[in-house]
């Protein structure tokens, strides 16, 4: 099986590319490495499955040419990371408004029989007050802070991007609600909440946590994610539809800081920062975000593999590996 990762040297996207590598497929990755690394594919580039396309999607002149011999295209190219949204937010609307639409209209001219997955995320649910978010809950976005919430708003167009194709073109998309996935390749640069810890953790650095903490998030293993997304991909009652995708155990943000401490065996003291200190503007932020996974495992059968401990114990492992003379 061909296959096609954008973003594809980017946290999620390289993993992907392992994945499919691993079973034996031909991947082709595109990435401008503007937020991903040359480091997070370095294994896979003397592979001869493997090929690599340094270049920007929204320009990219090969984009149909290499399409056009895809049987799966998983569309993971965005702007992603509170701080790099509002630092570049213009960017954020282009990037992952206008190359979603030219990698459609690609797959509807020259493939329109590949298997597309397109990376949606949790923040569309914004300030819904459920205590778990399902596919069918309504999207509540705040009128204030608008630049914080550009991304979910490219994230939710996006969608509606994929729904006009499919219509329209016929074409076959999955449609992946991401919730935090966390794992080995990703970085705090962006402010990532997991490798940000790690870092400070191991290092005995006070660990910063925004707010008062008690804020909380879901954490799934990228290695979990990608096996769902493939399951998802290998499902035809799934095209069409959108879907959780994450791991349901809950935690605040404060316990998270205090559990890596913890594992690390660090010194660090946690310490807090207001929104303002830490993003340079007040703003709101989602005091939970929790998926409801019953359509995935309907769907799919799909069961989470790894626990945010062993999760946490591998990047610790990592961090301090890094570390070393």
């Amino acid at each position: 099986m061909n296959i096609l990762v954008t973003g594809g040297a980017g946290f999620i996207g390289s993993h992907i590319a392992t994945y499919h590598l691993e079973k034996g497929d031909n991947v082709f990755v595109v990435d401008n490495l503007s937020t991903g690394s040359i480091k997070n594919i370095e294994p896979l580039l003397d592979n001869p499955a493997f090929t690599f396309h340094e270049a920007d999607i929204l320009v990219w002149d090969q984009l149909k040419s290499v399409i056009s011999r895809m049987d799966r295209i998983y569309h993971m190219a965005a702007i992603v990371g509170v701080k790099k949204v509002l630092k570049d937010p213009q960017a954020v609307m282009a990037i992952n408004i206008a190359a979603t639409e030219r990698v459609f209209r690609a797959v509807a001219e020259v493939r329109p029989q590949a298997q597309v997955t397109i990376a949606s995320s949790s923040e569309v649910y914004g300030f819904n007050t459920n205590e778990g978010f399902s596919e069918t809950d309504d999207i509540v976005l705040r009128s204030g802070a608008r630049l914080r919430w550009a991304y979910a708003v490219t994230k939710l167009a996006d969608e509606f991007l994929a729904y006009s194709f499919m219509y329209q073109s016929g074409i076959k998309v999955v449609i992946a609600r991401f919730f935090n996935t966390v794992g080995p390749r990703q970085v705090g640069t962006y402010g990532m909440v997991v490798p940000t810890f790690i870092h400070q953790a191991v290092n005995n650095l006070p660990v910063t946590v925004y707010g008062d903490g008690l804020q909380t998030r879901s954490f799934c293993d990228v290695r979990d994610t990608v096996v769902a997304l493939d399951l998802l991909n290998s499902t035809p009652a799934a095209n069409g539809e959108i879907v959780n995708v994450g791991n349901n155990e809950e935690i605040s943000i404060l316990d998270l800081a205090r559990l890596i401490v913890k594992r690390a065996g660090s010194s660090s003291p946690i310490t807090f920062l207001s929104y303002k200190e830490a993003y340079g503007m007040e703003m709101d932020d989602q005091t939970h975000r929790r998926p409801i996974l019953d359509k995935l495992q309907s769907l799919t059968g799909f069961k989470t593999k790894w626990s945010l401990y062993q999760t946490i114990d591998d990047l610790i492992a990592l961090e301090r590996k890094r570390n070393r003379p």
